[in-house]
């Protein structure tokens, strides 16, 4: 009886911690709107073709490089990354890598000391210590001299590039950025990089230079597990024809179900597409209940098959494209750390939109007889899941 009274005492403190750590968190948060700007953008879809990319324009960095990853691994795609930035620092290249301290927890110091200067972001702190081992920094950008940024979906890892068997081949969104936009990237780097630091590296012209104008009409929303719910309630309102969401995690908050089915009410096509299997507990499971209510409604919702769909985009008609950090669940709404990329060029949206139909293409369409099929433990792995989805 003893053990009880003592577990019931512990989760009352740990319901304690997060509730007033995310009330401390919250009242701090600032909203970032973000300034429309013009760059040229690049599309990568697939690990192996970025990172082909990436590790061209590392080499040829003359001045520095700054890299903010949530997960990096310590297996053969994290020690070529790292040996590629230890030739870099031996180069007289300014390198700073910050990583998050659960998403890359066990990163030995041996590859840590590779990387010029090297940080953990969002390390977990008293006091509410359970809230911030929660508090993530999901974002994932790079600068490179102050001219050339990436921002997506990817991590270092070989299941990035298809290496690993469980998942196959890795299907995801990363952008390439060259223009004016790629100063707002290293902002919110120089941000990420003092809050886990303390000192800054400075916001003079080597950091800074002169940038052109792109093609592309953009905006960058960073947000820190606030307003981020908001902004994905107003491109849900602006919709008039269809919306179509693809993330590996789909578990809205209920303002944001209730904006979906609101536009599905007023004659919007929803199109949902998510994996078939899951890289984490109950997360599958935990989209279940939503995706019910909207198959209902008359929404399609289609299962990913061809290896693991890992993207995070929205789509708005012809109008609006997001493509960055944030999943479609409550940890990137009201814990993580994310960063977005707002895109309002039409023909890189119908490249996008060309982009998903192949995806469908080799996805299962969900229909309401496939839950009517579940078995007694799908089920109760799907009432769990309900519990645990706010942090999921």
């Amino acid at each position: 009886m003893r053990w009880l009274v003592i577990v019931i005492i512990l989760l009352f403190l740990l319901l304690l911690d997060y509730k007033w750590g995310d009330k401390v968190a919250k009242n701090a948060a600032r909203k970032k709107i973000g300034i429309e700007r013009q760059s040229d953008i690049t599309l990568f879809t697939t690990g192996e073709t970025l990172f082909d990319d990436y590790f061209a324009e590392l080499e040829r960095a003359k001045h520095h490089i700054h890299i903010l990853f949530y997960i990096v691994r310590d297996d053969e795609m994290g020690q070529r990354f790292f040996s590629l930035l230890e030739q870099k620092v031996n180069e007289g290249v300014e390198v700073r890598l910050l990583v998050d301290w659960v998403g890359s927890f066990g990163l030995p110091s041996s590859l840590r000391q590779k990387s010029g200067q090297f940080a953990f972001a969002n390390r977990p702190t008293l006091p509410f210590f359970f809230y911030k081992l929660n508090e993530r920094n999901h974002r994932k950008i790079t600068v490179i001299d102050g001219k050339i940024g990436y921002l997506g979906g990817f991590n270092v890892g070989k299941e990035y590039i298809g290496q690993d068997p469980k998942f196959g081949h890795w299907r995801d969104c990363h952008l390439k950025i060259t223009g004016e936009g790629v100063a707002d990237l290293q902002r919110q780097f120089a941000e990420d990089w003092k809050e886990a630091t303390g000192p800054s590296f400075g916001d003079d012209e080597r950091y800074f230079p002169s940038l052109q104008k792109g093609a592309v009409k953009h905006r960058f929303l960073p947000t820190n597990g606030a307003y981020l719910e908001e902004e994905f309630i107003e491109l849900i309102k602006h919709a008039k024809r269809e919306i179509v969401i693809g993330t590996p995690y789909f578990i809205p908050s209920k303002k944001m179900m209730n904006a979906l089915l609101e536009a599905i009410k007023r004659g919007v096509q929803l199109t949902v597409i998510a994996p078939i299997q899951a890289d984490h507990p109950f997360v599958k499971e935990a989209s279940f209940p939503y995706f019910r209510q909207l198959l209902h409604a008359g929404a399609h919702i289609y299962q990913f098959y061809n290896g693991f769909y890992h993207a995070k985009v929205i789509v708005i008609d012809d109008d609006i494209c997001d493509i960055g950090t944030a999943n479609f669940d409550r940890r990137s709404l009201f814990i993580n750390y994310e960063m977005n990329c707002y895109i309002y060029d039409k023909p890189f949206i119908q490249h996008v939109k060309q982009t998903i139909a192949r995806d469908i293409d080799t996805s299962t369409l969900l229909t309401a007889e496939y839950f009517r099929k579940q078995s007694w433990l799908h089920r109760f792995k799907e009432a769990v899941a309900t519990m645990l989805s706010p942090l999921l």
